[in-house]
């Protein structure tokens, strides 16, 4: 029955308060930090790739697309890229592979795995520049792996001076550093592992290999979409220890997108041009990471 009464609306602020938007309040001053240091700066960066500004005057024109233009035609940044590539894959690979060959050696029943794993682990924690000095010694003309070589009646190696060992280097460098990460990340995905279907498959017959090919592995899949990601990510912005250890030479040879960007920038005051190469180089890398990440994902579910 109507009573011709209109029912009084409560504020604009109580109907939040009653909807739980006060939770979102509490996310503000996060957002708000996010859109300040990181959100604008990255918007003013791929404003400035379509300008010839060189970071310190105050003049900026607009050129459009030829620092693009200018970008495709380089050598060194196509050459660049393909570093960039080589080292994201190889260590992809390696920190795959090896990380959970640590895991599952240091999973088994050893007396001493729990030392084996601090080993392993700390170099993860050492700042990347102190490790790239301590390798730019061991790499050095009378290093101790040089040393090691003469004794063995070997001559010394050019590691950092030779265009391919350098390359080798600086992957060995990297590899030898993050690869304990991965083997926590995989040693925390052998522990949701139900030990009933390996020894099931023990029962049936199955060799180790085989309980690991089709067992321990397909059981793996999220820890390797992670270490895979993080492998991906982590190779294709690879500056610390090239910076560190060679500069990107001999030549151009361990030029990696990140250094050259930063080469670009900051030493030769080209900074439009510099912000061109960041924004393709994040295109880049959105590119090859979000379409793995997808595939590796419905693989976990196929495995689930």
């Amino acid at each position: 029955m109507n009573t011709g009464i209109a029912t009084a609306q409560p504020p604009f602020w109580r109907r939040v308060l009653d909807w739980g938007g006060v939770n979102y309040l509490f996310i503000l001053p996060a957002l708000a930090i996010y859109i300040g240091v990181i959100f604008l700066p990255i918007l003013r960066g791929v404003d400035y790739a379509f300008t010839d500004w060189d970071g310190l005057s105050r003049s900026v024109n607009y050129v459009g697309f030829a620092n693009f233009q200018r970008m495709f035609g380089d050598i060194q940044v196509r050459s660049a890229i393909g570093t960039t590539l080589i080292i994201a894959a190889a260590l992809v690979v390696i920190k795959v592979s090896l990380g959970l060959f640590l895991a599952l050696i240091v999973d088994g029943n050893l007396k001493s795995r729990t030392y084996l794993r601090v080993i392993f682990f700390m170099p993860v924690v050492l700042t990347p520049i102190i490790v790239s000095y301590m390798w730019k010694y061991i790499f050095s003309n009378q290093g101790p792996l040089n040393t090691l070589l003469n004794l063995a009646g070997f001559e010394s190696l050019r590691w950092l001076g030779d265009p391919t060992l350098a390359l080798i280097s600086v992957i060995v460098v990297t590899s030898w550093q993050s690869v304990g990460l991965s083997m926590v990340i995989f040693l925390a995905g052998l522990q949701a592992v139900p030990p009933e279907l390996n020894e099931a498959a023990m029962l049936d017959g199955a060799s180790p290999w085989q309980r690991i090919r089709y067992v321990t592995i397909p059981m793996l899949a999220p820890a390797i979409t992670v270490c895979v990601v993080i492998a991906l990510i982590q190779g294709l912005r690879f500056f610390d220890q090239i910076y560190a250890l060679t500069r990107g030479g001999p030549g151009y040879a361990t030029e990696t997108l990140s250094t050259m960007i930063y080469r670009i920038s900051f030493q030769f005051g080209e900074f439009s041009y510099g912000a061109a190469v960041a924004l393709v180089f994040s295109l880049i890398v959105a590119v090859i990471v979000l379409p793995a990440m997808h595939f590796l994902r419905k693989r976990e579910f196929v495995h689930g």
